[in-house]
Protein backbone atom coordinates (compact mmCIF):
# COMPACT_ATOMS: atom_id res chain seq x y z
CA UNK A 1 0.00 0.00 0.00
CA UNK A 2 1.00 3.50 -0.66
CA UNK A 3 1.01 6.60 1.14
CA UNK A 4 1.26 8.73 -2.37
CA UNK A 5 -1.99 9.45 -4.33
CA UNK A 6 -0.03 9.34 -7.65
CA UNK A 7 2.10 6.29 -6.84
CA UNK A 8 0.87 3.34 -8.30
CA UNK A 9 0.51 0.09 -7.21
CA UNK A 10 1.36 -3.27 -9.20
CA UNK A 11 -0.67 -6.40 -8.31
CA UNK A 12 1.56 -7.60 -10.71
CA UNK A 13 2.31 -8.10 -14.69
CA UNK A 14 -0.84 -9.87 -15.34
CA UNK A 15 -2.75 -7.19 -13.07
CA UNK A 16 -3.87 -3.19 -14.21
CA UNK A 17 -2.24 -0.74 -12.81
CA UNK A 18 -4.20 0.17 -9.85
CA UNK A 19 -4.22 4.00 -8.41
CA UNK A 20 -4.75 4.83 -4.36
CA UNK A 21 -9.11 3.16 -4.09
CA UNK A 22 -7.15 0.45 -5.90
CA UNK A 23 -10.30 0.05 -8.17
CA UNK A 24 -9.35 2.64 -11.09
CA UNK A 25 -7.74 1.09 -12.96
CA UNK A 26 -6.48 0.85 -16.78
CA UNK A 27 -7.69 -1.62 -19.73
CA UNK A 28 -5.96 -4.92 -19.54
CA UNK A 29 -3.55 -5.35 -22.98
CA UNK A 30 -6.54 -6.77 -25.13
CA UNK A 31 -9.51 -5.60 -23.01
CA UNK A 32 -10.90 -2.59 -23.98
CA UNK A 33 -12.65 -2.16 -20.60
CA UNK A 34 -11.59 -2.76 -16.83
CA UNK A 35 -12.55 -6.69 -15.34
CA UNK A 36 -15.17 -5.91 -13.03
CA UNK A 37 -13.77 -5.43 -9.45
CA UNK A 38 -14.72 -7.76 -6.68
CA UNK A 39 -13.97 -6.27 -3.35
CA UNK A 40 -13.93 -9.27 -0.60
CA UNK A 41 -14.32 -8.13 2.93
CA UNK A 42 -12.78 -10.71 5.28
CA UNK A 43 -10.50 -13.49 4.88
CA UNK A 44 -12.25 -16.40 6.43
CA UNK A 45 -13.94 -19.51 5.40
CA UNK A 46 -16.51 -17.92 3.56
CA UNK A 47 -14.20 -15.07 2.02
CA UNK A 48 -11.79 -17.94 0.88
CA UNK A 49 -14.34 -19.48 -0.72
CA UNK A 50 -16.07 -16.66 -2.59
CA UNK A 51 -12.24 -15.85 -4.06
CA UNK A 52 -11.26 -19.42 -5.01
CA UNK A 53 -14.82 -19.44 -6.40
CA UNK A 54 -13.90 -16.95 -8.68
CA UNK A 55 -10.36 -18.13 -9.34
CA UNK A 56 -11.11 -18.89 -13.46
CA UNK A 57 -13.37 -15.94 -13.83
CA UNK A 58 -12.62 -12.35 -15.76
CA UNK A 59 -12.67 -10.11 -13.16
CA UNK A 60 -10.22 -8.76 -10.92
CA UNK A 61 -10.53 -9.17 -6.80
CA UNK A 62 -9.43 -7.47 -4.05
CA UNK A 63 -9.50 -9.37 -0.84
CA UNK A 64 -9.31 -7.04 2.55
CA UNK A 65 -8.95 -8.52 5.82
CA UNK A 66 -7.71 -6.91 9.31
CA UNK A 67 -5.38 -9.82 9.52
CA UNK A 68 -2.64 -11.07 7.26
CA UNK A 69 -4.09 -14.34 7.64
CA UNK A 70 -6.96 -16.87 7.54
CA UNK A 71 -7.25 -18.71 10.64
CA UNK A 72 -8.65 -22.33 11.02
CA UNK A 73 -10.77 -21.91 14.02
CA UNK A 74 -12.04 -25.37 14.54
CA UNK A 75 -8.39 -25.99 16.14
CA UNK A 76 -7.88 -22.91 18.27
CA UNK A 77 -8.36 -24.73 21.53
CA UNK A 78 -5.36 -26.93 20.68
CA UNK A 79 -3.15 -23.93 20.13
CA UNK A 80 -5.04 -22.57 24.00
CA UNK A 81 -4.20 -25.84 25.63
CA UNK A 82 -0.53 -25.95 24.03
CA UNK A 83 -1.03 -28.79 21.79
CA UNK A 84 -0.58 -26.89 18.51
CA UNK A 85 1.83 -23.93 17.46
CA UNK A 86 -0.07 -20.60 16.60
CA UNK A 87 0.81 -21.08 12.94
CA UNK A 88 -0.56 -24.88 12.48
CA UNK A 89 -4.00 -23.08 12.40
CA UNK A 90 -3.13 -20.27 10.23
CA UNK A 91 -2.65 -19.60 6.64
CA UNK A 92 -0.78 -16.31 4.87
CA UNK A 93 -3.84 -14.43 2.72
CA UNK A 94 -0.94 -13.59 0.19
CA UNK A 95 -0.19 -16.72 -0.43
CA UNK A 96 -3.45 -17.23 -2.60
CA UNK A 97 -1.68 -15.53 -5.08
CA UNK A 98 0.81 -18.23 -5.54
CA UNK A 99 -2.20 -19.92 -7.30
CA UNK A 100 -4.59 -17.38 -7.75
CA UNK A 101 -3.44 -14.29 -10.39
CA UNK A 102 -6.73 -12.15 -10.42
CA UNK A 103 -6.74 -11.86 -6.36
CA UNK A 104 -4.99 -8.56 -4.48
CA UNK A 105 -4.91 -8.60 -0.94
CA UNK A 106 -5.20 -5.41 1.57
CA UNK A 107 -4.33 -5.79 4.98
CA UNK A 108 -6.35 -3.03 6.47
CA UNK A 109 -10.23 -2.42 8.12
CA UNK A 110 -13.20 -1.42 6.64
CA UNK A 111 -14.57 1.76 7.88
CA UNK A 112 -17.74 2.75 6.40
CA UNK A 113 -19.52 2.18 2.57
CA UNK A 114 -21.12 4.48 -0.02
CA UNK A 115 -23.62 2.01 -1.42
CA UNK A 116 -24.74 4.66 -4.16
CA UNK A 117 -20.79 5.47 -5.60
CA UNK A 118 -20.69 1.88 -4.86
CA UNK A 119 -17.48 2.55 -2.95
CA UNK A 120 -15.88 1.87 0.51
CA UNK A 121 -13.77 3.52 2.41
CA UNK A 122 -10.97 1.61 5.04
CA UNK A 123 -8.90 3.13 8.55
CA UNK A 124 -6.17 4.65 6.16
CA UNK A 125 -8.70 6.67 4.69
CA UNK A 126 -8.56 5.12 0.88
CA UNK A 127 -11.46 4.77 -1.30
CA UNK A 128 -11.93 0.82 -3.07
CA UNK A 129 -14.24 1.51 -5.54
CA UNK A 130 -16.45 -1.65 -6.48
CA UNK A 131 -18.35 -3.39 -9.36
CA UNK A 132 -19.95 -6.15 -6.27
CA UNK A 133 -18.78 -6.45 -3.12
CA UNK A 134 -18.55 -9.45 -0.68
CA UNK A 135 -19.19 -9.11 3.15
CA UNK A 136 -17.34 -11.97 4.63
CA UNK A 137 -16.23 -10.12 7.83
CA UNK A 138 -16.80 -12.92 10.35
CA UNK A 139 -17.95 -11.67 14.25
CA UNK A 140 -16.41 -11.61 17.59
CA UNK A 141 -17.25 -13.01 21.17
CA UNK A 142 -20.49 -12.18 22.49
CA UNK A 143 -20.35 -11.37 26.46
CA UNK A 144 -24.20 -11.04 26.72
CA UNK A 145 -23.84 -7.82 28.82
CA UNK A 146 -22.57 -10.39 31.32
CA UNK A 147 -20.88 -7.61 34.20
CA UNK A 148 -17.15 -8.70 34.37
CA UNK A 149 -16.94 -10.93 31.47
CA UNK A 150 -15.23 -8.67 28.98
CA UNK A 151 -12.73 -7.61 31.66
CA UNK A 152 -12.02 -11.13 33.60
CA UNK A 153 -13.04 -13.75 31.41
CA UNK A 154 -10.54 -14.91 28.08
CA UNK A 155 -12.43 -15.12 25.18
CA UNK A 156 -11.32 -17.76 22.13
CA UNK A 157 -12.07 -16.76 19.09
CA UNK A 158 -8.59 -15.30 17.48
CA UNK A 159 -5.28 -16.80 17.39
CA UNK A 160 -3.76 -14.26 19.73
CA UNK A 161 -6.46 -14.83 22.02
CA UNK A 162 -5.88 -18.51 22.05
CA UNK A 163 -2.14 -17.24 22.46
CA UNK A 164 -3.46 -15.41 25.97
CA UNK A 165 -5.41 -18.23 27.05
CA UNK A 166 -2.52 -20.67 27.05
CA UNK A 167 0.19 -18.23 27.96
CA UNK A 168 -2.17 -17.33 31.40
CA UNK A 169 -2.35 -20.90 31.72
CA UNK A 170 1.01 -20.97 32.31
CA UNK A 171 1.57 -18.03 34.26
CA UNK A 172 -0.85 -19.58 37.15
CA UNK A 173 0.79 -22.92 37.06
CA UNK A 174 3.96 -21.46 37.71
CA UNK A 175 2.50 -19.46 40.10
CA UNK A 176 0.92 -22.33 42.06
CA UNK A 177 4.23 -24.52 41.87
CA UNK A 178 6.34 -21.64 43.96
CA UNK A 179 3.25 -21.84 46.40
CA UNK A 180 3.38 -22.64 50.02
CA UNK A 181 -0.18 -23.72 50.21
CA UNK A 182 -0.19 -27.63 49.22
CA UNK A 183 -3.78 -26.73 47.42
CA UNK A 184 -2.63 -23.73 45.21
CA UNK A 185 -3.40 -24.95 41.84
CA UNK A 186 -5.70 -23.69 38.65
CA UNK A 187 -9.04 -23.90 38.60
CA UNK A 188 -10.46 -23.68 34.74
CA UNK A 189 -14.17 -22.66 34.34
CA UNK A 190 -15.19 -23.27 30.81
CA UNK A 191 -18.07 -20.80 30.21
CA UNK A 192 -20.33 -22.77 27.68
CA UNK A 193 -21.20 -25.95 26.94
CA UNK A 194 -21.53 -26.55 23.13
CA UNK A 195 -18.25 -28.14 20.71
CA UNK A 196 -15.66 -25.86 21.41
CA UNK A 197 -16.63 -25.52 25.37
CA UNK A 198 -16.47 -29.41 25.46
CA UNK A 199 -13.21 -29.98 23.13
CA UNK A 200 -11.36 -27.21 25.13
CA UNK A 201 -12.36 -28.89 28.33
CA UNK A 202 -11.42 -32.43 27.63
CA UNK A 203 -7.60 -31.14 26.43
CA UNK A 204 -7.26 -29.03 29.17
CA UNK A 205 -7.87 -32.52 31.11
CA UNK A 206 -5.49 -34.69 29.48
CA UNK A 207 -3.16 -31.81 29.38
CA UNK A 208 -3.68 -32.07 33.33
CA UNK A 209 -3.64 -35.86 33.60
CA UNK A 210 -0.81 -36.63 31.41
CA UNK A 211 1.60 -33.53 30.53
CA UNK A 212 1.35 -31.77 33.98
CA UNK A 213 1.15 -34.19 36.59
CA UNK A 214 4.71 -35.39 35.99
CA UNK A 215 5.60 -31.76 35.38
CA UNK A 216 4.31 -30.16 38.04
CA UNK A 217 5.08 -32.49 41.34
CA UNK A 218 4.55 -29.27 43.79
CA UNK A 219 0.97 -29.09 42.56
CA UNK A 220 -1.43 -31.47 44.20
CA UNK A 221 -3.65 -33.80 41.87
CA UNK A 222 -6.61 -32.12 42.97
CA UNK A 223 -5.78 -28.73 42.49
CA UNK A 224 -5.99 -28.58 38.88
CA UNK A 225 -9.75 -28.35 38.28
CA UNK A 226 -12.11 -28.41 34.81
CA UNK A 227 -15.13 -27.40 35.48
CA UNK A 228 -17.82 -26.89 32.52
CA UNK A 229 -21.08 -24.15 32.53
CA UNK A 230 -23.85 -24.62 31.09
CA UNK A 231 -26.87 -22.49 30.79
CA UNK A 232 -29.13 -25.21 29.46
CA UNK A 233 -29.62 -29.16 31.53
CA UNK A 234 -27.31 -30.51 28.73
CA UNK A 235 -24.26 -29.97 26.83
CA UNK A 236 -23.93 -29.96 23.14
CA UNK A 237 -27.28 -29.53 22.32
CA UNK A 238 -26.89 -29.46 18.34
CA UNK A 239 -26.25 -33.63 18.86
CA UNK A 240 -28.68 -36.20 18.91
CA UNK A 241 -29.67 -37.35 22.68
CA UNK A 242 -26.73 -40.54 22.99
CA UNK A 243 -23.99 -38.67 21.87
CA UNK A 244 -24.19 -36.06 24.48
CA UNK A 245 -24.73 -38.99 27.19
CA UNK A 246 -21.70 -40.51 26.06
CA UNK A 247 -19.48 -37.09 25.86
CA UNK A 248 -20.82 -35.91 29.26
CA UNK A 249 -19.91 -39.58 30.58
CA UNK A 250 -16.34 -38.95 28.99
CA UNK A 251 -15.85 -35.77 30.23
CA UNK A 252 -16.85 -36.61 33.92
CA UNK A 253 -14.11 -39.76 33.28
CA UNK A 254 -11.69 -37.46 32.69
CA UNK A 255 -12.15 -35.34 35.90
CA UNK A 256 -14.13 -32.56 34.03
CA UNK A 257 -16.86 -31.40 36.20
CA UNK A 258 -20.14 -30.21 34.69
CA UNK A 259 -22.90 -27.09 36.13
CA UNK A 260 -25.92 -27.66 34.11
CA UNK A 261 -29.11 -25.43 34.24
CA UNK A 262 -27.43 -22.11 35.73
CA UNK A 263 -25.75 -19.09 33.64
CA UNK A 264 -23.40 -16.97 34.26
CA UNK A 265 -24.98 -14.01 36.12
CA UNK A 266 -21.02 -12.61 36.47
CA UNK A 267 -17.82 -12.81 36.59
CA UNK A 268 -15.01 -11.91 38.97
CA UNK A 269 -11.64 -11.61 39.26
CA UNK A 270 -11.12 -15.16 40.76
CA UNK A 271 -14.80 -16.67 40.47
CA UNK A 272 -17.99 -17.14 38.59
CA UNK A 273 -21.13 -16.52 39.64
CA UNK A 274 -24.44 -18.42 38.66
CA UNK A 275 -27.65 -17.31 37.98
CA UNK A 276 -28.88 -19.77 41.44
CA UNK A 277 -26.69 -17.98 43.00
CA UNK A 278 -23.55 -20.33 43.60
CA UNK A 279 -20.05 -18.91 43.45
CA UNK A 280 -17.04 -21.25 41.83
CA UNK A 281 -13.50 -20.30 42.55
CA UNK A 282 -12.01 -19.51 38.73
CA UNK A 283 -8.21 -18.86 38.61
CA UNK A 284 -8.90 -19.06 34.69
CA UNK A 285 -12.32 -18.09 32.67
CA UNK A 286 -12.63 -19.54 29.39
CA UNK A 287 -15.64 -17.80 27.65
CA UNK A 288 -16.90 -19.87 24.59
CA UNK A 289 -20.72 -18.90 24.77
CA UNK A 290 -21.73 -17.36 21.66
CA UNK A 291 -20.37 -14.78 19.16
CA UNK A 292 -22.14 -11.66 17.35
CA UNK A 293 -20.76 -9.12 14.63
CA UNK A 294 -18.52 -6.63 15.38
CA UNK A 295 -20.10 -3.35 16.29
CA UNK A 296 -18.92 -1.40 12.97
CA UNK A 297 -20.84 -3.33 11.04
CA UNK A 298 -23.62 -0.89 11.82
CA UNK A 299 -21.46 2.23 9.92
CA UNK A 300 -21.54 0.09 6.96
CA UNK A 301 -24.71 0.70 5.53
CA UNK A 302 -26.33 -2.92 5.45
CA UNK A 303 -29.46 -3.96 6.74
CA UNK A 304 -29.40 -6.35 10.21
CA UNK A 305 -31.50 -8.23 12.15
CA UNK A 306 -32.07 -7.82 15.92
CA UNK A 307 -28.78 -9.73 16.69
CA UNK A 308 -26.80 -7.55 14.35
CA UNK A 309 -26.47 -9.80 10.89
CA UNK A 310 -25.91 -8.65 7.88
CA UNK A 311 -29.68 -9.70 6.23
CA UNK A 312 -29.33 -11.63 2.71
CA UNK A 313 -31.78 -13.31 0.53
CA UNK A 314 -30.89 -17.01 -0.49
CA UNK A 315 -28.84 -15.82 -3.63
CA UNK A 316 -26.47 -14.33 -0.93
CA UNK A 317 -27.34 -10.92 -2.17
CA UNK A 318 -27.77 -8.26 0.67
CA UNK A 319 -31.67 -7.10 0.85
CA UNK A 320 -31.88 -4.22 -1.29
CA UNK A 321 -28.42 -4.28 -2.53
CA UNK A 322 -28.16 -6.51 -5.74
CA UNK A 323 -24.28 -5.96 -5.46
CA UNK A 324 -23.72 -6.51 -2.42
CA UNK A 325 -23.08 -10.05 -1.18
CA UNK A 326 -22.84 -11.45 2.52
CA UNK A 327 -21.95 -14.80 4.00
CA UNK A 328 -20.54 -16.76 7.08
CA UNK A 329 -21.23 -15.63 10.66
CA UNK A 330 -22.11 -11.90 9.91
CA UNK A 331 -25.01 -13.35 7.33
CA UNK A 332 -27.87 -14.20 7.75
CA UNK A 333 -30.36 -15.47 4.83
CA UNK A 334 -33.91 -16.80 5.18
CA UNK A 335 -32.64 -20.46 5.34
CA UNK A 336 -31.33 -19.58 9.01
CA UNK A 337 -28.20 -21.87 8.77
CA UNK A 338 -26.36 -22.16 11.83
CA UNK A 339 -22.97 -20.19 12.41
CA UNK A 340 -20.57 -23.15 11.48
CA UNK A 341 -17.90 -23.76 9.26
CA UNK A 342 -19.76 -25.48 6.05
CA UNK A 343 -22.44 -23.06 5.85
CA UNK A 344 -19.93 -20.31 5.55
CA UNK A 345 -17.86 -22.38 2.65
CA UNK A 346 -20.78 -23.09 1.21
CA UNK A 347 -22.53 -19.72 0.95
CA UNK A 348 -19.23 -17.88 -0.14
CA UNK A 349 -18.69 -20.50 -2.69
CA UNK A 350 -22.35 -19.70 -3.88
CA UNK A 351 -21.55 -16.09 -3.83
CA UNK A 352 -18.59 -16.68 -6.18
CA UNK A 353 -20.41 -18.56 -8.58
CA UNK A 354 -23.36 -15.90 -8.45
CA UNK A 355 -21.02 -13.38 -8.87
CA UNK A 356 -20.12 -15.13 -11.97
CA UNK A 357 -23.11 -15.89 -13.39
CA UNK A 358 -24.13 -12.24 -13.13
CA UNK A 359 -21.00 -10.84 -15.38
CA UNK A 360 -22.19 -13.69 -17.94
CA UNK A 361 -25.40 -12.56 -17.75
CA UNK A 362 -26.85 -15.46 -16.49
CA UNK A 363 -29.82 -16.12 -14.10
CA UNK A 364 -28.47 -16.54 -10.19
CA UNK A 365 -29.01 -19.83 -7.67
CA UNK A 366 -30.30 -19.81 -4.62
CA UNK A 367 -28.54 -21.45 -1.15
CA UNK A 368 -29.26 -25.43 -1.42
CA UNK A 369 -27.13 -25.72 2.05
CA UNK A 370 -25.85 -29.59 2.10
CA UNK A 371 -25.49 -30.09 6.05
CA UNK A 372 -23.01 -33.02 6.52
CA UNK A 373 -23.01 -33.37 9.97
CA UNK A 374 -21.46 -32.47 12.81
CA UNK A 375 -18.68 -34.04 15.38
CA UNK A 376 -16.78 -33.02 18.60
CA UNK A 377 -13.52 -34.24 20.25
CA UNK A 378 -13.19 -35.13 23.91
CA UNK A 379 -10.21 -36.21 24.18
CA UNK A 380 -7.72 -38.88 22.79
CA UNK A 381 -10.31 -42.26 21.03
CA UNK A 382 -13.29 -40.37 22.14
CA UNK A 383 -14.83 -38.11 20.24
CA UNK A 384 -18.94 -37.94 18.62
CA UNK A 385 -19.81 -37.77 15.39
CA UNK A 386 -23.59 -37.32 13.76
CA UNK A 387 -22.75 -37.46 9.90
CA UNK A 388 -26.13 -37.09 7.21
CA UNK A 389 -25.53 -40.05 4.74
CA UNK A 390 -27.22 -39.55 1.45
CA UNK A 391 -30.56 -40.27 1.29
CA UNK A 392 -30.67 -42.44 4.69
CA UNK A 393 -30.65 -41.99 8.41
CA UNK A 394 -27.70 -40.10 10.34
CA UNK A 395 -24.65 -41.86 10.95
CA UNK A 396 -23.66 -41.90 14.56
CA UNK A 397 -20.63 -42.72 15.81
CA UNK A 398 -18.49 -42.46 19.07
CA UNK A 399 -15.27 -43.66 20.22
CA UNK A 400 -12.02 -44.37 18.88
CA UNK A 401 -13.61 -44.15 14.57
CA UNK A 402 -15.45 -41.23 15.78
CA UNK A 403 -11.92 -39.54 16.53
CA UNK A 404 -10.39 -40.41 13.49
CA UNK A 405 -12.97 -39.10 11.39
CA UNK A 406 -12.83 -36.28 13.23
CA UNK A 407 -8.89 -36.15 12.65
CA UNK A 408 -9.24 -36.65 8.78
CA UNK A 409 -11.99 -34.34 8.86
CA UNK A 410 -9.97 -31.59 10.36
CA UNK A 411 -6.57 -32.64 8.84
CA UNK A 412 -7.73 -32.29 4.40
CA UNK A 413 -10.11 -29.04 6.03
CA UNK A 414 -6.69 -27.08 6.70
CA UNK A 415 -5.38 -24.51 4.04
CA UNK A 416 -1.90 -24.89 2.66
CA UNK A 417 0.20 -28.68 2.92
CA UNK A 418 2.85 -27.27 5.76
CA UNK A 419 -0.18 -26.74 7.61
CA UNK A 420 -1.78 -30.15 7.04
CA UNK A 421 1.70 -31.87 7.84
CA UNK A 422 2.81 -30.04 10.55
CA UNK A 423 -1.11 -30.37 12.73
CA UNK A 424 -0.88 -33.54 11.88
CA UNK A 425 2.07 -34.24 13.65
CA UNK A 426 0.70 -32.00 16.70
CA UNK A 427 -2.18 -34.18 17.22
CA UNK A 428 -0.74 -37.67 16.97
CA UNK A 429 2.46 -36.44 19.36
CA UNK A 430 -0.71 -35.41 21.62
CA UNK A 431 -2.93 -38.11 21.19
CA UNK A 432 -1.53 -41.08 19.48
CA UNK A 433 0.19 -44.54 21.27
CA UNK A 434 2.43 -44.20 23.33
CA UNK A 435 3.08 -40.51 22.96
CA UNK A 436 0.33 -39.50 24.63
CA UNK A 437 1.74 -40.42 28.14
CA UNK A 438 4.73 -38.08 28.00
CA UNK A 439 2.89 -34.98 25.77
CA UNK A 440 5.42 -31.85 25.91
CA UNK A 441 3.13 -28.94 25.78
CA UNK A 442 3.78 -26.02 23.44
CA UNK A 443 4.46 -23.00 25.63
CA UNK A 444 5.63 -19.40 25.02
CA UNK A 445 6.94 -16.55 27.39
CA UNK A 446 6.20 -16.97 30.88
CA UNK A 447 7.30 -14.24 33.24
CA UNK A 448 9.44 -15.33 36.61
CA UNK A 449 7.42 -15.76 39.54
CA UNK A 450 9.60 -14.04 42.35
CA UNK A 451 8.29 -12.95 45.77
CA UNK A 452 7.36 -8.67 46.37
CA UNK A 453 10.35 -7.01 47.80
CA UNK A 454 10.40 -5.58 50.93
CA UNK A 455 8.74 -2.50 51.55
CA UNK A 456 7.46 -3.07 48.23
Amino acid sequence: MTDSAHTPVHAGKDHAVEDQDYGLETPLAGHPEPLPHVVVVGGGFAGMAAVKALRDAPVRITLIDRRVYNTFQPLLYQVATGGLNPGDVTYFLRGMRLRQKNVHVIHEHLVEADHHAKKIRLLNDHWVSYDYLVVTAGVTTNFFGTPGAKEYAFPMYSRSQAMRIRDNLFIRLEKAAKSKRADDGLRVVVVGGGATGVEVAGALAELRTAGLAPAYPEIHGDAFEVKVVQRGGEILKAFAPQLRAYAAKELSRRGVSLHLGAGVAAVERDAVVLTDGKRIHADLTVWSAGVHPHEEVADWGLPQDEGGRIRTGDTMQVEGLPEVFAAGDIAVSPSGLPQLAQPAIQGGTLVGRNIRALVDGRPLEELRYVDKGTMAVIGRRAAIAEINLPGGKPLRITKGLAWLVWLFVHIMSLVGPRNRVTTLAGLVTRYGFPFHRRPIPIVGDVPTVRPPKPGA
